[in-house]
């Protein structure tokens, strides 16, 4: 029996993406390398934050299965590519499990299947790279099967806006291309875009990254000179939010996480190095800035010790929240772990409360965990609020003054140091 949809890639952007589908009726595989995440989901166990374990014995009951067996590829209408790209050792574009997958496909696929990439990338990977691959064994695109590029915009734990009324950009290799995209992701989304073209498709997906990475970065530079000039730039960012027009407010932190901010920049940079020869300026220069507040707040916990005439080696240093974004379990890319490490590296005796969050390894090293935010705190020399779960009273944490330090901007006494 054809089966419509078969997601391959079962994490935070392919689970929501099996959820909307079975849903809406179709009859749905998912597919991954991951044997312990297929038993589990089969099982009716979760391993994302979208998704309760009663979400996923839903999807069950609903004819959703998982496997590992490529074979289910077979006789599938859509296919569906939620793999990973992530950044190489040395900073560059890894494009293996894409790579795997379209391979995978073009052993399996039947003829006229619509084959969709969702995992961000570089302009041209859909057209240059998964094309060919697919188109190797004597099909044409547009004739023998189907091929569009559909950037992913999930945002893990947005109470807002999820798959179904985010709007969805597609991109076909042909105009026949686009419209099976079109066709369908009409059934599962409200509003479908359509792109003149997969390379026009790939970049508005890394320029709506690039664009907050840049936004960061500025606001993370501002955060250094106005402590340095002695202006609240919390403050300032909230007057300026004020405006009803040409502003929209961006907010300090220990440095970009997540899977989109610290990584997509990367992927259009590459692209302009690579096929250009000259640097993306702007994104290079943002990437420096963000990726060196984690090694600022471990100095400005440093001064705050000093001020206080105390040293930071041997320190009792008590960090809070260690997930990437507020009231998710998601730790990819945090910026909490360069923070641990700088830390650690100036001999800080580090631990960590996170509700989210029971195990912490940084470099083969486990962080002694605290099991009361409160009373780690108070037995802290400093505390460190790196994610401003909903748990954790600001109220609570304002009793510290000056030991702690507010990297998030949800204190108000002039007692805390903040970022």
């Amino acid at each position: 029996m054809a089966t419509d949809l078969v997601v391959v890639g079962l994490g935070y952007v392919g689970l929501p993406l099996v959820a909307e589908g079975v849903r809406d009726g179709l009859s749905v595989v998912g597919l991954d390398i991951n044997s312990a995440v297929v038993d589990g989901l089969n099982a009716g166990t979760s391993h994302i934050d979208d998704l309760s374990d009663e979400d996923i014995e839903g999807l069950v009951r609903g004819g959703f299965v998982a496997s590992v067996d490529p074979a289910v590829m077979r006789d599938a209408s859509t296919i569906v590519l939620c793999v990973p790209t992530p950044l190489a050792d040395d900073g560059t574009p890894d494009l293996g499990a894409v790579l795997a997958a379209t391979e995978t496909v073009a052993e399996h696929m039947s003829p006229g299947t619509l084959v969709v990439l969702e995992s961000t990338t570089f302009p041209g990977t859909t057209d240059d790279v998964v094309r060919p691959l697919l188109e190797a064994a004597g099909r044409v695109v547009g004739e023998d099967f189907y091929l569009a590029f559909s950037p992913e915009r999930i945002d893990p734990g947005n109470p807002k806006y999820g798959l179904r009324n985010t709007p969805k950009v597609v991109g076909g290799c042909t105009p026949a291309c686009t419209e099976r995209a079109t066709d369908f992701y009409a059934r599962l989304v409200d509003t479908v875009v359509q792109a003149r073209g997969p390379r026009e498709a790939e970049t508005a997906k890394l320029l709506e990254n690039t664009y907050r990475h840049v936004n960061i970065a500025l606001v993370n530079e501002m955060a250094r000179f106005c402590h340095e000039l002695q202006i609240d730039l919390w403050d300032v960012v909230r007057l300026a939010a004020t405006k009803p027009f040409g502003f929209q407010a961006f907010y300090p932190g220990p440095g970009v996480g997540g899977h989109c901010i610290p990584i997509d920049p990367n992927y259009l940079a590459y692209s302009v190095r690579s096929q250009l020869g000259y640097p993306f300026r702007f994104v290079e220069l943002a990437q420096e800035v963000n990726s060196t507040m984690p090694k600022y707040v471990a100095r400005r916990i440093q001064d705050a010790l000093n001020q206080r005439g105390a040293a930071l080696k041997g320190a009792k240093v008590l960090l809070l929240g260690v997930t990437y974004k507020a009231n998710i379990a998601d730790q990819r890319e945090s910026p909490s772990r360069e923070v641990a490490k700088a830390l650690l590296a100036l001999g800080a005796d580090v631990s960590f409360h996170d509700p989210f969050v029971e195990t912490w390894i940084i470099d083969d090293r486990e962080i002694p965990r605290v099991p009361s935010y409160s009373q780690g705190a108070a037995e802290a020399d400093s505390v460190v609020l790196l994610q401003a779960h909903d748990e954790y009273d600001v109220a609570v944490l304002e009793q510290l003054g000056d030991r702690l330090f507010d990297t998030r901007g949800v204190t108000r006494s002039s007692q805390v140091d903040r970022i």
